[in-house]
């Protein structure tokens, strides 16, 4: 592919797709194909899942806040026909964790919203930080059992519980229900009451729907293959943590936790799947 497609429309490319471009609006932007678009974004996606896999480790994250984001592959769970499931079609959850202080992501994870998933997630992530951390979640149940596997005593756990008004019974719903009640608890250890919010998480949600194509809601931009999903979530990761300045920091994520001390490039991105 580097013999084809020239490095500066490779950048161009994943610079596009980083921004939230669909593949069809780049090949009509740039001229690539589709087809070569989608394989240099699974190639280069490989590559960013390398470089967070590399670079996250030995942080000094105090705050930590986890959630999960919903997507689909090819279809959704309830039209899933048998034998689907096995070639990773249907629901598809990201895990994600977000550092309060430094809005850095130390890990993610591509799977579905279920304990032996969560136990994966909360296990990563205890083997990427260093020293005790706060921890704040909603109130999933699987997260229990997962952080004190990982964590074990090394960690202060609260969580955040939410109460939203009921909808109507077979109404179709395209925006969240309102949230009437708000509840801090403690799970384990002695976190600060006031920091346990998972507010930096759900905003982090927001952004991967607008820089990600394929998880912009009510759009047939989805993706067609779990591999094609997967690339595209460490693109975003990758791009997120290293390329784009962070508004409120003034520098991007990995700079802010001394992770990188420079604001990395697409170019770096493409040259590190080559």
């Amino acid at each position: 592919m580097a013999n084809i497609l020239s490095r500066e429309k490779q950048i161009a490319v994943i610079g596009a797709l980083a921004e939230g471009s669909s593949i069809r609006s780049i090949e009509r932007l740039t001229g690539v194909h589709g087809d070569t678009i989608g394989r240099l974004a699974v190639r280069v996606g490989k590559a960013c899942a390398r470089i967070m896999d590399e670079k996250m480790h030995g942080l000094n994250c105090d705050k930590i806040q986890m959630d999960e984001i919903w997507g689909f592959v090819g279809k959704k769970q309830a039209n899933l026909r048998p034998g689907d499931a096995a070639k990773g079609l249907g629901d598809v959850w990201t895990w994600v964790a977000v550092d309060a202080d430094t809005r850095l992501v130390p890990c993610y994870r591509v799977g579905k919203r279920d304990s032996y998933n969560a136990k994966c997630f909360v296990g990563d992530l205890a083997t990427r930080v260093n020293g005790r951390v706060q921890i704040s979640t909603d109130a999933l149940a699987a997260y229990d059992d997962a952080i004190e596997r990982g964590f074990g005593t090394n960690a202060d756990y609260g969580q955040i519980v939410k109460t939203y008004t009921s909808s109507e019974l077979g109404a179709r719903r395209y925006s969240p229900p309102e949230i009437v009640h708000i509840k801090r608890q403690v799970i384990s250890g002695s976190p600060d009451f006031k920091s346990i919010s998972t507010s930096y998480v759900e905003r982090q949600n927001l952004t991967m729907r607008m820089h990600m194509r394929r998880l912009t809601r009510l759009t047939n931009a989805f993706s067609k293959k779990l591999e094609n999903f997967e690339a595209a979530v460490a693109l975003h990761f990758a791009y997120y943590n290293f390329v784009r300045i962070h508004k409120s920091l003034r520098m991007t994520p990995a700079m802010a936790a001394g992770v990188s001390q420079t604001v990395w490039s697409i170019a770096d991105l493409v040259d590190a799947a080559a």
